[in-house]
C-alpha cells in the first residue's frame, strides 16, 4: 500500500477488551492515536479521516461466561458494528487502518473487507494462534477464537457474527512469529495445513526468507492481503504494553522488515493494530512502535 494507489485512509478505532481476560486494551486506539498515527500517515501523504471510535459497552464487574464465550453479547455487538464501518469506508473507496482493542476485533474488520474482497489474504502477526473454538479453549476467552471464526469452525455464535458466509479460506492464512500454541490450536492448524512460520522458523531462516516465502505463497492465489498485527508478537522488551506478553519475540527491526516488504507488493487493503493496553505499558512505548509500524506498512521510506 502507498498514497500512489489510494491516498484516501479511514482510522476506525474498537475499544473492545472483553474479548481478553485482562481489561485495558479498549483505551488502545485512544494511545496509538496520542501517539501521532494521523500524522505519520499524513506526512507520508495521505489524506485522513478519522472516522472515530465504535461504541463498545466494556462492562466492569460482569460474571465469566459458563459456555466458554465470555461476555458473548458484548463482543458481538462490537464486532458486528465494526464489519459495518469497515464495509462503510472501503464502499467509499478508502483504506481502513483498524486500531484495537483486543483481536477478537478481527472477526469484524475481516469480515468487512471480505465484503470487497472475496478472495482475501490474511497476514496473521502474533505471539499466538487464535484459532481456538469454545471446545479447545482454555480460558473461554474470545480473543483467543477469531481465526476459527473466521474459517467457519467453532461455536455458531461466532461464526455468525456479521454474515456467517464471509470466510477466509484456510489456504490464504498465514501465521508469522507465533511462539506460544495451546493443544487445540497446535492440533487445529496441522489437521488444517494452514501455512505457519513460528519464531523458530524466524530464527533458523531469518525474517528476510520467512516474509520472501509467505509474499510468493499467497500472491498468486489471492487478490489482496489483510495484515492483522498483534502488538505481542514482539518482544516484551520493545513493546511492554500488552496483555499476553510472551518472551523471545520479534526484534523491532524484524517486525519492521515484515511490514516493509509487504507494503512493496502493493497488495495491502487492509490492516489492524492491536492488543496495546496501555495500563500495562511504559510511556506508551507500545502504541509508539504501532504507529511507527504502521507508517512502515502504508509507505513510508527513509530515502
Amino acid at each position: 500500500m502507498n498514497p500512489e494507489i489510494n491516498d484516501k485512509l479511514s482510522i476506525i478505532g474498537c475499544p473492545l477488551d472483553m474479548g481478553a481476560s485482562l481489561r485495558g486494551a479498549r483505551l488502545g486506539p485512544e494511545a496509538i492515536r496520542l501517539a501521532g498515527i494521523v500524522k505519520r500517515l499524513e506526512d507520508i501523504g495521505y489524506e485522513v479521516r478519522d472516522t472515530g471510535d465504535i461504541p463498545v459497552p466494556n462492562h466492569l464487574g460482569l460474571e465469566r461466561s459458563d459456555n466458554n464465550l465470555n461476555y458473548l453479547e458484548i463482543v458481538k455487538a462490537a464486532v458486528e458494528e465494526l464489519e459495518k464501518r469497515v464495509d462503510h469506508e472501503m464502499s467509499e473507496g478508502r483504506f481502513p487502518v483498524v486500531l484495537g482493542g483486543d483481536h477478537a476485533i478481527a472477526m469484524g474488520t475481516i469480515r468487512g473487507v471480505l465484503n470487497h474482497v472475496e478472495n482475501l489474504g490474511v497476514l496473521w502477526f502474533d505471539a499466538h494462534g487464535d484459532i481456538n473454538t469454545d471446545e479447545t479453549t482454555p480460558s473461554g476467552n474470545i480473543h483467543g477464537m477469531p481465526v476459527a471464526s473466521l474459517l467457519g469452525l467453532g461455536s455458531y455464535e461466532l461464526r455468525a457474527m456479521g454474515h456467517e458466509n464471509l470466510k477466509v479460506k484456510k489456504e490464504n492464512i498465514v501465521y508469522i512469529g507465533q511462539r506460544d500454541l495451546d493443544a487445540g490450536e497446535r492440533s487445529m492448524i496441522k489437521d488444517l495445513g494452514i501455512k505457519v512460520y513460528t519464531m523458530h522458523e524466524v530464527d533458523y531462516m531469518g525474517i528476510k526468507k520467512v516474509m520472501e516465502e509467505a509474499i510468493e505463497y499467497l500472491s498468486d492465489r489471492v487478490d489482496g492481503f489483510h495484515v492483522s498485527f498483534d502488538m505481542d508478537i514482539l518482544d516484551p522488551e520493545v513493546a511492554p504494553g500488552t496483555g499476553t506478553k510472551v518472551p523471545g519475540g520479534m526484534a523491532y527491526r524484524e517486525a519492521h522488515l515484515c511490514l516493509e516488504l509487504l507494503a512493496k507488493t502493493k497488495k495491502v487493503v487492509s490492516c489492524e493494530f492491536v492488543e496495546v493496553n496501555p495500563i500495562l505499558d511504559v510511556v506508551n512505548k507500545t502504541a509508539e512502535a504501532a504507529v511507527a509500524l504502521s507508517g512502515s506498512l502504508l509507505g513510508e521510506w527513509l530515502i
